[in-house]
């Protein structure tokens, strides 16, 4: 099996899709499960712009090719992440009988489309990832992913969605679950049982379950100990994100661990007061903006913004929210 809606990276079978990037192919074998000790997902090079606009919580669409192997059904996750994949909360969950409408040892799925309510406080980002994930109920023990580049918009403000953690059964270093031969609650506590994770638009926070990679972020949220109230000592700048520029040339492996966009990591200078104590500011530290011209963004340190940073030639800057910007094509 595999999704056609919102067109995973990088499908030859949606309805539209971006430009592919620039040294990357379209995947002909999109529909083969993932080799058990390779990378969970096919590809970590993003399209260059994303494929579908997802308001929280309004009705969304997720659909699937008609010509794949449906093994009977199986257990379904679909999940929202904005590190890439690394890290994803579950959003939608559909269990024992994927593809299908009730128990079936068919091949042949029933159901290709399933429509489900965006949770209200998934934060906004124009750099988000949904993710589907399989395990399918008959043949050979394998895992299905795809995952698809969107953006999310929230007029609510929210700034952290909670949910439990994605898993990926039947791939190296995590727990496999056998054939069903009939009973289709196998496996389910394995879902039942994964932590909950908080995930923000800049990466998440939370502690991981035992047999998941391990993986480390960033909040927006500066730390109490980065407090300038807090402390009468000269504190540090706060953690700041890496913004991630999506137009620039790709790797050209499609299985690489790591994303090939290119990252702007920052590293701002205190803009303080004497003793300690900072300057009132006109922003909130954290804070991300275009340019008024759109050539680049500024990121405010210590309430004042910062000396722009330049995007690629040939990209604008875009924005969904202060906390997400990104180097697009136009």
């Amino acid at each position: 099996m595999a999704m056609n809606e919102p067109c995973p990276r990088f499908s030859p079978n949606c309805a539209t899709q971006p430009q592919l990037p620039v040294g990357q192919g379209y995947d002909y074998n999109i529909k083969n499960p993932i080799a058990y000790d390779g990378p969970v997902f096919k590809s970590n090079t993003p399209w260059p712009q994303p494929v579908a606009l997802w308001t929280a919580g309004q009705p969304v669409n997720v659909g699937f090719q008609a010509d794949g192997a449906g093994h009977g059904g199986g257990h379904c996750q679909f999940a929202i992440s904005y590190d890439n994949g690394k890290t994803a909360a579950i959003v939608h969950k559909v269990m024992k009988h994927c593809f299908f409408n009730g128990p079936s040892n068919s091949n042949n799925a029933e159901v290709l489309k399933y429509t489900f309510t965006l949770p209200a406080d998934v934060p906004a980002s124009s750099n988000a990832q949904f993710i589907w994930i399989w395990t399918n109920a008959v043949g050979g023990r394998e895992l299905y992913t795809g995952i698809s580049d969107i953006t999310i918009a929230n007029s609510g403000g929210s700034k952290s969605y909670t949910g439990k953690s994605a898993i990926y059964p039947n791939h190296a270093g995590y727990d496999t679950i056998p054939e069903f031969g009939g009973d289709y609650t196998t496996g389910l506590s394995l879902y039942d049982n994964a932590p909950n994770v908080t995930i923000t638009s800049s990466g998440y926070t939370a502690e991981q379950p035992s047999n998941q990679k391990p993986t480390m972020s960033k909040s927006l949220e500066p730390s109490s100990s980065d407090s300038c109230e807090t402390s009468s000592a000269s504190p540090k700048a706060p953690d700041l994100p890496v913004i991630h520029n999506t137009a620039v040339q790709p790797l050209t492996s499609t299985d690489s661990e790591t994303p090939s966009s290119t990252a702007l990591s920052v590293n701002p200078t205190s803009d303080q007061g004497t003793d300690g104590e900072c300057e009132p500011g006109d922003c909130e530290p954290g804070a991300l903006k275009c340019n008024d011209n759109g050539s680049g963004f500024k990121i405010c340190t210590w309430g004042k913004w910062s000396d722009g940073f330049t995007c690629v030639q040939g990209t604008v800057c875009k924005t969904s929210d202060l906390n997400s910007v990104y180097c697009g094509w136009p």
